[in-house]
């Protein structure tokens, strides 16, 4: 009895070690073909195996089962088929679940390459601070570079090499991400350990605050990636002083302008005055008539002169905001004959013809009638100046949707459409074989953008080279647009001749004052 059970459990364990082998071999090979990672498929051979021996029982066990309640010769077959279908569906379903259960020591040390990569490649340097704003990490692919300059950031020290001034702004974005936000830039000034050669004391840098949070919410980390901005300081401080030397230049120019017209204006309105005394022969006849043509002249050229000098003193007034209008109703019938009286002659002197067309019924316009005249005039007078004998001159006025359309059309010379953007711009003429062969200071069609402008009105040109131009104005007809209130200036102020730069007044005046009393706040020109 003894000899037979040893030879039992010996039969038995043969047969399960060859099982087992069966087993490694079949599973093997099939493993092989889906998956590569040896590692991996030893486990899997290891669940195949177990589930081998649990079925090899279960071979014995559910047919004898069955056999207890059906007859042996269904009980074996339905047994046996059990046993494999639940073996098939445990191999496949058990070797599933293994590949899609992730592997925490793989994924663990994805993590922290990531954590690795981004701190040594991400750009500029990368800080790492807990919640209250200390550094715990520092890294970032020009850490070398900062980190020549300053001193070492970790914990407190990051913050204490912050500007007096901007640290409040720092702490302001930590309690922003604390508050919720993801994201928060803050620009800085970070003192530097040494200052050499040229070097400023104060670098500045922006800042970059993002936000990480556990799964409830809280804040855990803040990653802040600092990014030198000196230079983009630098530029944007030379633009910003750069356009207010400018200004300052503008300023100076419309200041100079009006000085020279209120000097000027006094002496030639004594030459007229007198040059009409000399006309008149109110105090004993001229000798001839080459007398009286020198004293024509004489009225002629101070007459253009002092038209000239209050252009530019119009020009100068509406640059520095101190042109008033003054408002009235009036027929604009009559503003477009005073200008053809005026300028009839001219035109028929160059064998021009001058008509006008105005519209029935128009009635009275509200407007500041000097301006609108001087608009007429300066308008009227460029198109006899550039046409030719022949040619015709053209004004017509009329209402369109509540503003008045006053066109001048002219068959001169025309202008290219690329030079057409520049005009109107002071002291700016079309240079050609046409405008060289006559006088101007380029200031007309200026004066006249000027004044449309405070009316509230618009301006536009058409025109091409050799078929004439028509220029355009359409003006609010009842003057509520007009810019009845102009900018305040102080009128006791005096005019400075000749007229200085701001910005060298205030850099005098600065270095003066703290010669004298130490640093101090700049005075304005």
């Amino acid at each position: 009895m003894t000899v037979l059970t040893g030879c039992s459990v010996r039969v038995l364990s043969n047969m399960t070690v060859g099982a087992g082998a069966f087993v490694d071999r079949v599973g093997g090979s099939w493993l092989s073909r889906t998956n590569g990672n040896s590692e991996v498929r030893g486990q899997e051979l290891a669940i195949l195996r177990r589930l081998a021996l649990a079925s090899s029982v279960a071979l014995f066990a559910v047919p004898i089962g069955l056999s207890f309640v059906t007859s042996p010769a269904v009980a074996l077959p339905a047994g046996v088929a059990t046993v494999c279908a639940a073996f098939l569906f445990s191999a496949v379903g058990s070797i599933a679940l293994s590949r899609q259960r992730p592997n925490s020591q793989t994924t663990e040390a994805v993590i922290v390459e990531h954590h690795d990569l981004m701190l040594e490649a991400a750009f500029g340097l990368v800080l790492l601070l807990d919640p209250q704003g200390n550094v715990t990490t520092v890294g970032g692919r020009d850490r070398a570079e900062f980190l020549s300059w300053m001193r070492d950031p970790t914990g407190r020290g990051f913050i204490e090499q912050i500007h007096v001034s901007d640290r409040i702004l720092f702490l302001q974005a930590v309690d922003v991400l604390r508050q919720g936000r993801d994201a928060f830039g803050v620009d800085l000034r970070l003192e530097r350990s040494t200052v050499m050669g040229g070097d400023e004391q104060f670098v500045h840098v922006r800042m970059e605050l993002t936000a990480r949070r556990d799964g409830e919410g809280r804040l855990t980390t803040i990653v802040g990636q600092l990014r030198d901005i000196s230079q983009d300081k630098q530029l944007r401080e030379d633009a910003a002083r750069k356009t207010a030397e400018a200004q300052s230049a503008n300023d100076a120019k419309s200041s100079f302008l009006a000085a020279v017209s209120h000097e000027l204006r006094t002496p030639l309105n004594a030459i007229l005055g007198f040059s009409d005394i000399l006309g008149g022969e109110y105090f004993g006849k001229l000798a001839n008539n080459r007398q009286r043509e020198y004293v024509g002249l004489i009225r002629q050229s101070g007459a253009h002169l002092l038209s000239v000098v209050n252009t530019m003193l119009d020009m100068s007034k509406i640059e520095a905001g101190r042109y008033e209008l003054m408002l009235e109703p009036f027929p604009i019938e009559d503003s477009i004959a005073a200008c053809e009286a005026m300028l009839a002659l001219q035109a028929k002197e160059k064998g021009l013809t001058l008509t006008s067309r105005v519209q029935r019924g128009l009635g009275e316009i509200v407007a500041d009638q000097r301006a609108l005249q001087q608009i007429l005039i300066n308008l009227v007078g460029n198109a006899i100046k550039f046409t030719d004998a022949g040619g015709a001159v053209t004004v017509d006025a009329a209402l369109a949707d509540g503003m008045l359309k006053l066109s001048v059309g002219d068959t001169g010379i025309g202008i290219a459409s690329e030079r057409l953007a520049s005009l109107g711009q002071p002291f700016v003429q079309i240079q050609n074989d046409y405008t060289r062969r006559y006088a101007g200071t380029g200031l007309g069609l200026s004066l006249v953008k000027g004044l449309v402008a405070l009316h509230g009105g618009s301006f536009s040109i058409a025109s091409a080279p050799g078929e004439g131009t028509v220029i355009t104005i359409l003006i609010p007809f009842d003057g509520s647009a007009a810019l009845t209130t102009q900018q305040s200036v102080d009128a006791n102020r005096p005019v400075d001749f000749p007229p200085r730069l701001k910005h060298t007044m205030e850099t005098n005046e600065r270095r003066n004052e703290e010669e004298m009393n130490g640093p101090a706040k700049a005075k304005i020109a």
